[in-house]
């Protein structure tokens, strides 16, 4: 399915969405999560300064002694008599932005671009970036995108079409760090999407559905009730209106374990406990905060229990671990103790737990 062919509705006007805009996030200054991955896209450059006579001729004092990217075959036209098409440089110094936005003359590129392109710069790049996105050539894509956030950092089609393609990235990738960081990278231009144009839908479908895979089920509701508000595409709306009707159990599973994280462990647990007989008696989440609730409440063979049953399904959860060591420390039992202690430090380790029944 192309990247941007599914559900995409009309753009909202410009300045159509009110005063409330947050202040636009400068590309070239932030955390750049996944620019190790696309760094490899500017390794081809060598770079050199433009000429007194190209200086004048363009209007381009600023770019005195700023190195420019050249290309292999860049070279024997820019050092001729004609000299490389401002376009072409142009394109070069894009791709330099989208791979390290924080390159030292990023601020000179920006310039340059805005007034090479007459101020359509960062569409153009959009387009480009669409176009390479609809090839499956995503991080392509990611480089465009970069770039045009770097001219235009508000831009409604550079923020969510970034933030698809950093979707599609780690959705087709398989090491676990790049997975990660194309996901973090994901969710904030969504988040950032939705705030500086909240009456975009799309933005809050997939913000949604990342919410959602987090376990974070009432900011999913919420965002999805924003979505409804300004969509008008029925087939998605009538998805988004059965996620949210089922997600009425998972709401209340949420609320009942933020109250044991809020110490409301009575009303943690009151909320909890009817959930052991559902279908979701097989996620360990469940048991670990229930084994909270009832060790807080002292009710401790219940606890036991409970982070024994978090244990089975999954084997490698430390906080469960260290709470059993916690109780058998205290009742004396002091054999157990150290066993889960030493489980707890084995996985910290880098180790592996021991699927196994306990006869303690």
């Amino acid at each position: 399915m192309p990247l941007f062919g599914k559900h995409i509705e009309r753009l909202p006007d410009a300045g159509a969405e009110g005063a409330a805009r947050p202040a636009p996030v400068d590309f070239t200054a932030r955390r750049d999560r996944v620019g190790k991955y696309l760094k490899k896209y500017a390794e081809c450059f060598v770079f050199d300064t433009l000429s007194e006579d190209f200086l004048s001729r363009v209007g381009s004092a600023f770019m005195r002694d700023v190195p420019i990217p050249l290309g292999e075959a860049d070279l024997a036209a820019f050092r001729s008599r004609e000299g490389l098409p401002v376009m072409r440089i142009g394109e070069n110094m894009a791709r330099v932005l989208g791979a390290s936005p924080s390159f030292p003359h990023a601020g000179a590129y920006i310039e340059f671009l805005r007034r090479a392109a007459g101020g359509r710069a960062a569409a153009g790049l959009v387009r480009e970036a669409k176009d390479a996105a609809e090839r499956t050539e995503y991080e392509e894509a990611c480089l465009r995108f970069r770039a045009a956030l770097c001219l235009e950092p508000q831009d409604l089609a550079a923020m969510y079409g970034y933030a698809r393609v950093c979707r599609a990235i780690y959705l087709a990738a398989e090491d676990g760090e790049r997975v990660g960081l194309f996901k973090a990278e994901a969710l904030e231009y969504f988040e950032l999407t939705a705030e500086a144009h909240p009456r975009f839908p799309q933005a809050h479908y997939y913000l949604g559905y990342a919410y959602l895979n987090m376990g974070l089920y009432q900011k999913a509701w919420l965002t999805w009730k924003q979505y409804l508000e300004h969509s008008s595409h029925p087939a998605d709306r009538r998805e988004i209106k059965e996620r949210m009707r089922q997600l009425a159990d998972p709401l209340e599973i949420e609320r009942g374990y933020n109250a044991v994280l809020a110490g409301r462990f009575a009303e943690g647990l009151a909320a909890l406990e009817p959930y052991l007989e559902s279908k979701y008696n097989d996620w360990w989440p469940l048991y670990y905060y229930l084994g909270v609730a009832c060790i807080s409440l002292d009710r401790r063979d219940e606890a036991v229990d409970m982070f024994k049953r978090a244990l089975r399904l999954n084997p490698s959860h430390v906080e469960s671990m260290r709470e059993l060591a916690d109780i058998y420390e205290i009742d004396g039992e002091k054999e157990f103790s150290a066993k889960y202690r030493k489980k707890a430090a084995l996985i910290e380790s880098g180790g592996h737990a021991q699927r196994s029944e306990e006869n303690d």
